[in-house]
C-alpha cells in the first residue's frame, strides 16, 4: 500500500501544483471563500465524490468510504482562506485579487487535501473505514472557521476518532516533515486599548494631558505582565503591533489607539494575564491623569497534539519518508484555529517542509514574498493519505 500511495502522489503532483497555482492566483479573504469553496466542491464531484457544501457558509466536507465504512472514521483538515497582503512575488501565478494573497500556504493545504481525496478514492477498495475531509474557511480571523464548523457538527455524523492537519513550514527544508507531541501552539487573544487624555498644541504641554506620552508608559509598563506576572516556565508573549495617535508634529491628539496580541499555553494563566493587562494599563493611565479603555477579544485556544496519536503519525511518517526526513519541532507561539479541534478530539498538527534556500524560497508566512517549493506537493498528499489509512487500522 505504501508504495502504491507514493506512486499515486508522484503521478498526481503536477495536477496538485496546477490546483495550488489556481488557488494562489485567485485568493479570497476569511469567510469570503465562495469561489474557492465552489472550486473545491467541483473538483471533488469530478472525482466521483459527493461533497457537502455550505458548512459554516463556505466550508466543504466530503467522505471517502472504503470497505466496511462504519468500522472507524479519521478526519483530515485543510484551510482555504488568504490574507489581506499585497503580493510582492513576480511569478506567473501571482495573486490577481488586489491586496489579497495566499501568504500562509492555505493554497498548498487545499490542493494537497484535494489530491489526497483523489488518492484515497482510487484506493477505496483497499482499505476499511472512512476518511472525512474537512475544507474549512476563516482560519485567519476570529472566531475561526474551525469553531464554526464544530458548532455545525463537522465532528459528528460520523464522528472521527482522530483528526490530522498539515501546515507548510517555510523554516523546514522541503522533503522533511516535523512533529511535536503535547503542547505545540499558543492561544491567541487580541488586545485593543484606547488611551484618552486632553489634546492641544504641542508647544503648550502644560495645558494638556498627553495621551501619546501616557501610551508610551503603558506599553513599557505592560512588559512586566510577561517578565514579572507569569511563571518563568510558562511560554507567553505580549506584543503590540499598532499604535495610532493621528496627531501631527505640533498637535497632540485627544486619544491614542493601540492594538496587540497576547499568547500563552495555559488557560489559568491566560485569564490572570487578561486581568493584569487591564489593571496595569488602566492604573498607569489614571496615575498620569488620563484613562484607558481595554478590550480583550478572546481568540483561539492553545493547540495540543495528542501524544499517542502524534507518536503513531510520526512513526508512520518515518516509514513513508525515512527517519532522516522526520524531525522534532519546537514550541511555537503562533496561533492556529486547528486548536479548536484539538480541544474536542484526538488531534495531530504537523508541518510540511517548503523551504529551498538554493532557490531563494526562504520568506516566512504572512509576508509579501512568501512562496513554497512546490515539490512539497509530491509529498504532502500521499503522506496525508498514508497517515489516514494507518490511523484507520488502529483498534
Amino acid at each position: 500500500m505504501l508504495e502504491k500511495i507514493k506512486a499515486l502522489s508522484k503521478s498526481y503532483a503536477a495536477d496538485a501544483v496546477a490546483i495550488r497555482r489556481h488557488l494562489h492566483t485567485h485568493p479570497e479573504l476569511s469567510f469570503q471563500e465562495y469561489n474557492t469553496a465552489r472550486f473545491v466542491a467541483q473538483n471533488l464531484r469530478n472525482m466521483g465524490l459527493a461533497p457537502q457544501e455550505g458548512v459554516a457558509d463556505t466550508g466543504v466536507v466530503v467522505l471517502v468510504e472504503g470497505r466496511n465504512p462504519d468500522s472507524r472514521v479519521v478526519a483530515l483538515r485543510a484551510d482555504m482562506d488568504a490574507l489581506p497582503i499585497v503580493e510582492a512575488n513576480d511569478v506567473a501565478y501571482k495573486s490577481q485579487n488586489p491586496g489579497v494573497m495566499h501568504a500562509c500556504g492555505h493554497d498548498v493545504h487545499t490542493s494537497s487535501l484535494l489530491t489526497t481525496a483523489r488518492i484515497l478514492h482510487q484506493l477505496k477498495e483497499d482499505f476499511e473505514g472512512t476518511v472525512k475531509l474537512i475544507f474549512q474557511p476563516g482560519e485567519e480571523k476570529i472566531p475561526g472557521g474551525a469553531s464554526l464548523m464544530i458548532k455545525e457538527g463537522v465532528l459528528q455524523n460520523p464522528a472521527p476518532a482522530s483528526i490530522l492537519g498539515q501546515h507548510v513550514a517555510p523554516n523546514v527544508p522541503v522533503g522533511k516533515i516535523g512533529f511535536r507531541e503535547g503542547m505545540y501552539m499558543a492561544s491567541t487573544d487580541e488586545i485593543y486599548m484606547t488611551i484618552k487624555g486632553k489634546g492641544g498644541h504641542g508647544a503648550m504641554p502644560d495645558t494638556l494631558i498627553d495621551p501619546v506620552l501616557i501610551t508610551s508608559h503603558v506599553i513599557v509598563a505592560l512588559q512586566q505582565v510577561i517578565s514579572r506576572h507569569r511563571h518563568p516556565a510558562a511560554p507567553s508573549v505580549l506584543s503590540f503591533g499598532k499604535v495610532m495617535a493621528n496627531g501631527v508634529t505640533n498637535v497632540i491628539p485627544n486619544e491614542v489607539q493601540v492594538e496587540g496580541t497576547f499568547r500563552c499555553m495555559d488557560e489559568e494563566w491566560r485569564e490572570k494575564g487578561w486581568s493584569s493587562i487591564t489593571k496595569i494599563a488602566q492604573g498607569v493611565a489614571d496615575a498620569m491623569g488620563g484613562s484607558c479603555e481595554v478590550e480583550i477579544r478572546k481568540g483561539y485556544p492553545f493547540l495540543k497534539n495528542h501524544p499517542e496519536l502524534t507518536r503513531r503519525a510520526k512513526n508512520a511518517a518515518v516509514a513513508y519518508m525515512g527517519a532522516s526526513n522526520v524531525i522534532d519541532l519546537d514550541l511555537w507561539l503562533a496561533g492556529e484555529d486547528f486548536a479548536f479541534y484539538s480541544q474536542v478530539t484526538d488531534a495531530c498538527f504537523y508541518r510540511l517542509g517548503t523551504r529551498n534556500e538554493a532557490r531563494g524560497i526562504v520568506s516566512g508566512v504572512h509576508t509579501p514574498t512568501f512562496d513554497v517549493d512546490e515539490s512539497a506537493l509530491e509529498i504532502g498528499p500521499g503522506l496525508m493519505a498514508w497517515l489516514a489509512l494507518e490511523e484507520l487500522k488502529v483498534k
